[in-house]
């Protein structure tokens, strides 16, 4: 069979059957067919022209699942829960979206946590990590085979995990391997396993949840040694969006903020997930930085997740800013945010993923800190302010275009590091 004209891009998703995952194919599938408009993605936009981002009819997904079903019926989920993914849509791409199921193969669950385990009854068993991740690096492989993929881009979109302590294992590269012989995994976390063995077969990585323990140091060292672009951690779509907006306001007219609560309702599987004290750690954690660290100096801080069932995937969240101005008033401010979680992630994901390709093919490594807009604890920079985050991601666009329109040979941005 001869190669495809347009090189082809893998897109493998660890949670490849959940709400964002599900939602980010079908929406590819729906856009490509001329059924909707790519409203949300910012590589979809005249800003991104001429970068050379994978064109979205040449992604193919597949990924790692571990709960039982199919894509179809995760799609019908959506559909009958919120109604956002139209069933006229779905009607006409099942075909499509079977094809795409045939790609996703069972997880692990290996040091995930209690309450992540309690979801799984579609697992592959094994003894230890070094088999997990064999099994992982297996299927990445006959993925690529299957499909003569040009490349894989794995993006990790499971769900929250409990938090990690830090140990040699997550710090040294040599003992990260040796925690993989061991059935616990050395305290390491199944996203770890998902990273390593992404890394091991040349794929760079993208972790849109807050689970730290998928770049551990241990890995982002593998990484830079391989050469491979990655980002995180944990996808800037909501609250935290409007924060990382508004919050600069504040510093820039030298209003003092003295409080900034905020409290987010959650249905769906992943408010199931954060209800556990010990998974929502990391979520919290993740979204309780942003305003200090935008503002310069310590605020009376508080972020709330509660899980409503009846919810499902329709977010709500309400902040109220307390805050002093001019002879020392003070005055307040309140925002309800209210949206529909995975339709607003799913095209952040399919931005990062078509980022991740661009930077692979031009040779460039580490942290892909121009994407730190799209994160709430983007690696490897202290900055929050969504202005700053977004311009850093402009220059990295008009170097990639001039690039381009010089042959390649123009000064490559200085946001990542080139492989010689």
């Amino acid at each position: 069979m001869s190669k495809p004209t347009t090189p082809r891009t893998g897109i493998w998703l660890v949670g490849a059957r959940g709400g964002l995952a599900t939602t980010a194919i079908v929406g590819t599938l729906a856009t490509t067919r001329g059924l909707c408009e790519a409203h949300g993605m910012f590589t979809e936009t005249q800003d991104a022209d001429g970068i050379g981002v994978p064109p979205l009819d040449s992604l193919v997904f597949g990924g790692h699942e571990i709960r039982s079903g199919s894509l179809w019926d995760a799609a019908l989920e959506i559909y009958r829960e919120t109604g956002v993914l139209r069933h006229d849509f779905l009607l006409e791409l099942r075909d499509d979206i079977d094809a795409v199921d045939e790609n996703i193969r069972p997880g692990t669950v290996l040091a995930s946590g209690q309450r992540i385990t309690s979801f799984a009854d579609d697992v592959v068993e094994v003894a230890n990590g070094r088999e997990a991740v064999a099994r992982i690096r297996a299927d990445l492989a006959a993925f690529r085979e299957r499909h003569d993929l040009d490349a894989i881009i794995v993006a990790n979109v499971s769900s929250t995990e409990p938090s990690i302590e830090p140990s040699e294992a997550t710090h040294d590269l040599a003992a990260f391997e040796a925690a993989l012989e061991q059935p616990d995994c050395g305290g390491l976390r199944a996203s770890s396993l998902y990273t390593y063995a992404a890394l091991q077969e040349g794929c760079p990585f993208v972790n849109f949840t807050p689970s730290p323990a998928a770049l551990v140091p241990a890995l982002r060292d593998l990484a830079d040694s391989r050469g491979l672009p990655y980002m995180g951690n944990d996808g800037k779509t909501g609250e935290t969006l409007v924060k990382s907006a508004l919050a600069p306001m504040f510093r820039y007219r030298n209003l003092n903020v003295m409080s900034w609560q905020g409290y987010n309702l959650l249905g769906d599987r992943d408010g199931e997930v954060l209800a556990d004290p010990e998974n929502r750690e990391s979520k919290v954690r993740s979204k309780d930085e942003v305003i200090p660290g935008i503002l310069g100096y310590p605020v009376h801080t508080h972020v709330g997740i509660d899980y409503v069932p009846s919810l499902h995937d329709q977010k709500t969240a309400w902040d109220f800013i307390h805050f002093r101005g001019f002879l020392d008033v003070k005055m307040s401010l309140q925002f309800i945010w209210q949206g529909i979680d995975s339709i607003l992630a799913a095209p952040v994901l399919l931005d990062l993923v078509r980022f991740a390709e661009l930077a692979r093919r031009r040779g460039e490594s580490g942290s892909m800190t121009h994407l730190a807009s799209y994160f709430k604890s983007p690696l490897d920079t202290p900055e929050h302010d969504l202005h700053y985050q977004f311009h850093a991601l402009i220059d990295y666009v008009r170097a990639c275009r001039d690039e381009a329109r010089t042959s390649g040979e123009a000064k490559k941005p200085s946001t990542t590091k080139r492989r010689p």
